[in-house]
C-alpha cells in the first residue's frame, strides 16, 4: 500500500513472489484470505499453498486465472488471481505481484450514485471508484481496455488492476480528485490491456456526489488518444529534424545528426553507411550493384557506447544480396526485415557475429532506408528495434523516409561543398593571409609582391598568435617559381602553423621543417627531379611578458632590428642551413627588446638586384627603415618604393614589419603553489584580490574555477616547483600553471559514474582555449578566458 492514501490495506489480499517461487511478500489482505501469518509463509515455496504443481511461472507481464489455494484450517478455495511482472532493474531481481479482492463491497443500492455513474452502455470507457478508492464499477468498453471482467477486479485499486507506474500515477491524481472535489484530466501512456504495445490514453477524472453535493467516489473516463498523439510526435520529429540536421556542411556531422535525431524517437539503434567515395569515379551514374561496400559514417544507440555496432566510423563492410542495405539500396526503396516474418533470420544466417549482436539485444525488426538525393544514391541508414517492442508500421516508414530525404539533400550538400572545398584548398594554400591577426605583443603590416617576369613565386609570410600573449613570426622562400612552388609555399605554411600550434622552440621548428623539405624532395625525385625541393625561412618567437625574442634561421637573410630612438642594425644569428639539407642543426638566439622595437623581416627579392649588391641593399633597407614616423603600413610602402625598381623586382618580394609592444608588470601576477591539494582554496582567494585589484570581479567565478582545476591538476600528476600566472591583457585573461613534469595532459571522456577525469573538459568548455606548452624545465599549462564573453 501505498504510503499516499490510507486506504484499507486487508482489502486487497496481496503477495509478492520471486522468479524462483518463494514467497517474499505476504499482506493483512492475504491473511484474512487464508488465515496464514506473514512469518509462516515468507521465504517459503509458494507451492505449499497450492494443491497441485503449476508448472513453470506465467509468461508475459501479466496474468490471470483461477486457482486452488490451502487455507490455514485445512480447507481449500477457488480463487481468481490477477498477476502483474515486474522485470529486474538497477539491480534489483524481477518478480511477481499477485493480487484478488477479498472484501468487493455490499451489493449495489438501486439508488447508489455510484451505480448509477458507471454508464454501462456507454461506448466510452468508464470505471467509478469508492471513496477507498476501489472499484465500484464499470463498463463494458473498460473491461475491454483492462482485458479483465468487472466482476473478477471489483473491489480493487486501480495501483492494483493495472501493476504499472502509469497505474500508481493516475491512483495519485484520483486521489487528488477526492480530496479536492475538482476534475483532472491527465495523459498517460500505459501498456493496455496487459499487453506490451505501448498507447496513448487521456484520463477525465470527475468526483461523483450524492444528491447533497457530498464527493462520495471518482468517476474515470478513459478515451484513447494513440492516432493523435503518434501524429503529434511524427510531425514534431519532422520538425526536429529540419532544426538539428544540416547545421554544418560536414558529411560526419550531418549523417551523426540524422541518427541522433531517429534515437530514440524512432529506433533503438540507427546506423548511416555511405557508399564509399573511393569506389565512385566523380558522380554514379546509376544505383549500385550488390554486394555494396560501404562505409560506416555515423550511428547512435539507447545504450552507452552503441554496444550493437558490427562496424566503427570509417569501417567498410561489404553487404551482400541479401543484406536489408544491398537490397534497399539496389532497388531504391526501404525495405524491412524482422523476426516475425523470418527476412531478418534469413539475413543474419550468414553474418554470424552480426546474428550474436541481434541475439543478445533482442533485435526483432530493422529498417534500411536508402539515403537519395538529386537522383544520386548516397547510401542507407538502418533502423534497428530492440527495446521498443512494437514492429515498424507504414506511418514508421513514412516517417523514417521524410526524415531521411530531408538528412540525404543535407549530405549531397555536404557532399558538394567538400568536393569543392578540397579543390579550393589546394589554391588557397598557396595564396598568402590577406590581414595579419592583431594581438597584444606586436603591431604587424605586411606587403607581397610578385616577381615582374616570373610571376607568383614561393615566398611568404605569417603572424601565429601563441599562449601566454606570445606571438611567432615567420618569413620564407621557396625555390622556383610557378604553380608548384606556390603548392609547395602553401605546405610548408601550413607545417609551420601546426608546429607552431604545438609550442616548439624555434630552432625544433626548423628542425621538423627541414625534415618535411626532404621528403617534399623524395616526392619530386619519383618523377625524376631530385633535389628540386628547397626553402630558406626565418622564425621568431616574441614575448611581450618578458620581452624577449627568440629566434632562429635556415638560410635566411638576417632580420633588421629599429630600436626606439636608436639607429637601425641587423640582427647577427647563426644562419642555419637552407631547408632541404636535412642532418644539420639549427640554432637559436634571444635578445631582449625594447617596446616600441620595429623588426624587419624580408626575403632576399627586396635586397638583392641587378643594380646593387646585397650589402647595399641592406643599408638601403635600414636607412628607409629608420625614417619609420609611427604608421608601419606607410613603411613599408616606403622601403618597397626606394628599395625596388620601377619595373618591379626580379625575384618576388615579402616583407613582414613588426612593432613590439610590451605588457607592464602590473599586468601579471604569479604565485609559487605549495604541493598540498588542501592550499588550492587559499590560492583561489589570492586570485579572487587579484581580479579585483584589475578591476574583473566578473571574472572571478570563471577563473577561479579554471585556476583550481589546472592547479589541483599539477598538484596530483604533476612535480614541484609549481607555479601559477594570471596575465591581463585588455580583452584576455590567461592562467597558466607550470610545473617540472615533461607529461603533458590530455582531455578525456569521464564515463558518467567516474569521480574524477572532468577537470580539463570543464576547463575547456569555461573558457576561450586551452593548451600545453613543453618549456626547458617542464611544461607549462595554459587555458585564454575572453573578458568580454566573461562579461
Amino acid at each position: 500500500m501505498s504510503p499516499d492514501h490510507p486506504f484499507d490495506d486487508a482489502a486487497t489480499a496481496r503477495a509478492v513472489i520471486s522468479e524462483d517461487g518463494t514467497l517474499t511478500g505476504w499482506n493483512a489482505g492475504a491473511r484474512r484470505l487464508l488465515g496464514w501469518t506473514a512469518d509462516e509463509v515468507v521465504d517459503h515455496p509458494v507451492t505449499n499453498l497450492l494443491t497441485e504443481d503449476p508448472g513453470a511461472m506465467p509468461a508475459g507481464p501479466r496474468w490471470h486465472g483461477t486457482v486452488t489455494l490451502r487455507h490455514r484450517d485445512g480447507r481449500t478455495l477457488r480463487i481468481w488471481l490477477l498477476a502483474h511482472h515486474s522485470a529486474p532493474r538497477l539491480g534489483r531481481p524481477g518478480h511477481w505481484l499477485f493480487v484478488t479482492p477479498v472484501d468487493a463491497g455490499a451489493p449495489d443500492a438501486p439508488d447508489d450514485p455510484l451505480t448509477s455513474a458507471a454508464l454501462v452502455q456507454s461506448p466510452c470507457a468508464v470505471a467509478v471508484y469508492d471513496v477507498r478508492l476501489r472499484l465500484r464499477r464499470m463498463n463494458d468498453a473498460m473491461a475491454r481496455v483492462l482485458g479483465l471482467p468487472e466482476e473478477r477486479v471489483r473491489g480493487l485499486r486501480l495501483s492494483e488492476i493495472g501493476g504499472r507506474e502509469q497505474s500508481e500515477e493516475l491512483e495519485r491524481h484520483l486521489h487528488e480528485v477526492l480530496t479536492t472535489g475538482r476534475p483532472q484530466d491527465v495523459e498517460t501512456h500505459p501498456r493496455a490491456g496487459g499487453t506490451d504495445r505501448s498507447s496513448a490514453w487521456l484520463a477525465r477524472m470527475a468526483p461523483v456526489t450524492d444528491d447533497e453535493g457530498r464527493v462520495c467516489g471518482v468517476c474515470l473516463a478513459a478515451h484513447d488518444i494513440t492516432e493523435s498523439h503518434l501524429a503529434r510526435e511524427r510531425l514534431q520529429l519532422v520538425n526536429e529534424a529540419s532544426v538539428r540536421i544540416g547545421t554544418t556542411l560536414d558529411i560526419a556531422r550531418t549523417a551523426q545528426e540524422l541518427a541522433d535525431v531517429c534515437v530514440p524517437a524512432l529506433a533503438d539503434f540507427v546506423s548511416v553507411d555511405l557508399l564509399d567515395p573511393a569506389e565512385q569515379a566523380g558522380e554514379p551514374s546509376g544505383p549500385p550493384t550488390a554486394p555494396v561496400p560501404l562505409r560506416r559514417v555515423a550511428h547512435r544507440s539507447v545504450n552507452p557506447g552503441t554496444p550493437e555496432a558490427a562496424a566503427e566510423p570509417g569501417e567498410v563492410q561489404l553487404y551482400p544480396e541479401a543484406s536489408p542495405q544491398a537490397d534497399s539500396l539496389v532497388s531504391g526503396r526501404t525495405v524491412i526485415v524482422s523476426a516475425a516474418t523470418g527476412d531478418l533470420q534469413r539475413w543474419l544466417a550468414d553474418d554470424p557475429a552480426r546474428s550474436a549482436r541481434a541475439r543478445r539485444f533482442g533485435v526483432h525488426t530493422a529498417m534500411s532506408v536508402p539515403i537519395r538525393a538529386r537522383g544520386t544514391t548516397l547510401g542507407a541508414a538502418v533502423l534497428t528495434r530492440h527495446r521498443h517492442s512494437d514492429p515498424f508500421t507504414p506511418d514508421d516508414v513514412l516517417l523514417a523516409e521524410e526524415v531521411t530525404a530531408r538528412a540525404a539533400v543535407c549530405i549531397d550538400n555536404a557532399r558538394r561543398y567538400s568536393r569543392e572545398r578540397e579543390t579550393a584548398l589546394a589554391l588557397q594554400r598557396s595564396l598568402l593571409p590577406r590581414s595579419m591577426p592583431r594581438t597584444a605583443a606586436v603591431e604587424a603590416a605586411t606587403r607581397y609582391l610578385p616577381a615582374a617576369r616570373t610571376g607568383v613565386g614561393g615566398d611568404w609570410f605569417d603572424v601565429i598568435p601563441l599562449s601566454g600573449l606570445r606571438v611567432a613570426m615567420v618569413v620564407g622562400d621557396v625555390v622556383g617559381h610557378g604553380v608548384q612552388a606556390s603548392a609547395t609555399m602553401g605546405r610548408l605554411r601550413t607545417a609551420v602553423r601546426t608546429l607552431a600550434d604545438i609550442d616548439l622552440a624555434p630552432d625544433e621548428l626548423l628542425t621538423h621543417l627541414d625534415d618535411l623539405v626532404l621528403r617534399l624532395s623524395e616526392e619530386a625525385g619519383g618523377e625524376g627531379r631530385p633535389g628540386e625541393v628547397g626553402a630558406t625561412c626565418l622564425y621568431a618567437v616574441y614575448d611581450p611578458v618578458s620581452r624577449r625574442c627568440t629566434l632562429a634561421r635556415a638560410g635566411h637573410p638576417q632580420p633588421v632590428l629599429l630600436p626606439p630612438g636608436g639607429p637601425p642594425r641587423p640582427l647577427v644569428l647563426p644562419a642555419g642551413p637552407p631547408l632541404g639539407l636535412g642532418g644539420l642543426p639549427f640554432e637559436s638566439t634571444e635578445l631582449e627588446l625594447r617596446e616600441g622595437s620595429v623588426l624587419a623581416f624580408f626575403t632576399d627579392g627586396l635586397v638583392e638586384s641587378r643594380d646593387r649588391d646585397t650589402a647595399s641593399g641592406h643599408r638601403l633597407l635600414g636607412d628607409t627603415l629608420a625614417t619609420d614616423e609611427g604608421a608601419l603600413d606607410e613603411t613599408c610602402d616606403r622601403i618597397l618604393h626606394a628599395l625596388l625598381p620601377p619595373g618591379g623586382a626580379a625575384d618576388d618580394v615579402a616583407l613582414l614589419l613588426a612593432r613590439t609592444q610590451g605588457l607592464p608588470a602590473s599586468r601579471v601576477a604569479t604565485w609559487d603553489i605549495p604541493a598540498d591539494p588542501a592550499l588550492v582554496a587559499p590560492i583561489r582567494k589570492q586570485v579572487g584580490d587579484q581580479l579585483d585589484a584589475w578591476s574583473l570581479s566578473e571574472a572571478t567565478f570563471t577563473t577561479e574555477l579554471v585556476v583550481s582545476e589546472l592547479v589541483t591538476n599539477a598538484i596530483r600528476y604533476g612535480s614541484r616547483p609549481i607555479r601559477l600566472r594570471l596575465i591581463h591583457d585588455a580583452s584576455t585573461l590567461i592562467c597558466e600553471v607550470s610545473d617540472s613534469s615533461h607529461t603533458a595532459p590530455h582531455l578525456r571522456r569521464a564515463k558518467t559514474w567516474d569521480e574524477g577525469g572532468r577537470g580539463l573538459l570543464l576547463v575547456a568548455q569555461l573558457t576561450q582555449r586551452w593548451g600545453s606548452r613543453h618549456t626547458h624545465d617542464g611544461k607549462t599549462i595554459w587555458a585564454e578566458l575572453t573578458l568580454d564573453e566573461v562579461e
